[in-house]
């Protein structure tokens, strides 16, 4: 059977490229999105075997991305696609259900085979992630969850990339009190006391670009 595929990638010119790779393998691309809602949604509309994420998205990054897919999408594997830089977010990409690492910079042949690997239940791990950072990761995953939950990470995300509270709400379909709450608290958590506190913890933990 062909291996069905979303791609999500916030650069048109490269999800156009990576879609060319993989049609030309015989794989089906059945969604895009340029987001990590956009492509949590297209997981839970097609149900793909794979699903290939960039790792810096916005409104939601990969690795949140790839947790709300493996909640509601669990036969979907997911693959992301890294830099040589993020190589210390793998840890957090491990727990949330990545089952995939591809370099950007590796051979086209490589995310190919990263598809296929994981789609079969198996793990993927390109060059310069190293196996044993990702054993290494699985063994402390279970211990070490990171001191924000899900939720708490998404609206660092949204706060980072300039969203109102009142915005934050509607994005994640919550009420605005419940959206002041979760601010608040994660500030506390943070021990930080404005929102240019809270940009600085996402670009240090991989949530937003620099």
């Amino acid at each position: 059977m062909t291996l069905q595929v979303v791609l999500a990638d916030d650069h048109p010119m490269l999800r156009h490229g990576v879609r060319a790779l993989l049609e030309r393998h015989g794989v089906a691309v059945v969604a895009e999105a340029s987001d990590g809602r956009t492509a949590a949604a297209a997981a839970r509309e097609h149900h793909p075997d794979v699903a290939v994420l960039d790792i810096m998205m916005p409104l939601l990054n990969g690795i949140d991305a790839a947790r709300e897919i493996a909640e509601t999408c669990p036969d979907t594997q997911v693959v992301l696609l890294t830099a040589l830089d993020q190589e210390r977010l793998v840890t957090e990409a491990v727990s949330a259900g990545v089952r995939g690492f591809v370099l950007k910079t590796q051979a086209e042949e490589d995310l190919v085979q990263a598809i296929e690997q994981v789609s079969r239940g198996g793990f993927y791990v390109g060059g310069g992630v190293s196996q044993a950072v990702v054993e290494a990761c699985r063994a402390a995953a279970a211990q070490d969850r990171g001191r924000l939950t899900p939720r708490e990470r998404q609206v660092v995300q949204l706060v980072a990339e300039g969203k109102s509270t009142k915005q934050v709400a509607a994005l994640l379909g919550i009420t605005l009190k419940t959206a002041e709450f979760h601010r608040a608290r994660v500030m506390k958590k943070l021990d930080v006391h404005d929102v240019a506190g809270l940009v600085r913890y996402a670009i240090r933990e991989g949530l937003i670009a620099p």
